[in-house]
């Protein structure tokens, strides 16, 4: 399954390509994610919560991220496994960074790939609504964390903190589930705007 998303962050280019170069820290963003190991050499491991209504699973995996300073673009590979419930999850990912308008817009494509329970969803178009509420809270909480390092500076605040403790310590996502009535109200509108649109 492929999906295509944009989504555009308040700051110049080069301050949003610093920043998603801090993974422990854009982990603390993406809802339901929590970075367990940072190996070095841009591999990482870690939990993504995934819970749509009735259904719960908890992938844990390994993801590879290659960046290209040159371009502001990059790849992410990653896989996963529900150990409890038996599910599976490939992830290649695709993503770049442009200036538009003094912002910084963000094209990404993804190809995932889902194996046992977690499957149904995505036959059914649930992945691609629930990925577009995370991008919608993802940016929300980029730019609430871009805006507060911004203030960090210019109060010349200095930790000793290595940037996981921080991930970690970071109350701006706890991980949790998409909400059901508004995953339900977001594929209302999507099928009325389709059945419209034929008329």
């Amino acid at each position: 399954m492929k999906i295509s998303q944009s989504l555009t962050v308040s700051c110049s280019p080069d301050k949003a390509w610093a920043f998603f170069q801090d993974i422990p820290t854009v982990a603390t963003c993406f809802p339901g994610a929590s970075l367990t190991e940072d190996r070095g050499n841009g591999e990482y491991l870690g939990n993504v919560l995934i819970k749509l209504g009735p259904f719960k699973a908890t992938f844990s995996g390994e993801a590879k991220h290659i960046p290209d300073d040159k371009t502001m673009s990059g790849n992410v590979d990653g896989k996963g496994i529900d150990k409890k419930g038996g599910s599976r999850s490939r992830l290649a990912l695709q993503y770049k960074l442009s200036e538009k308008d003094g912002l910084t817009l963000v094209d990404f494509e993804a190809d995932i790939q889902l194996a046992g329970p977690v499957a149904q969803f995505g036959r059914v178009g649930v992945i691609e609504e629930t990925s577009q509420l995370l991008i919608e809270e993802f940016v929300k909480n980029v730019e609430s964390k871009i805006a507060d390092n911004a203030n960090d500076e210019d109060s010349a605040i200095n930790s000793n903190d290595s940037a996981l403790n921080q991930a970690q310590k970071s109350k701006i996502v706890k991980p949790r589930g998409i909400s059901a009535s508004k995953l339900l109200w977001s594929l209302l509108k999507r099928y009325l705007s389709k059945l419209f649109s034929k008329k």
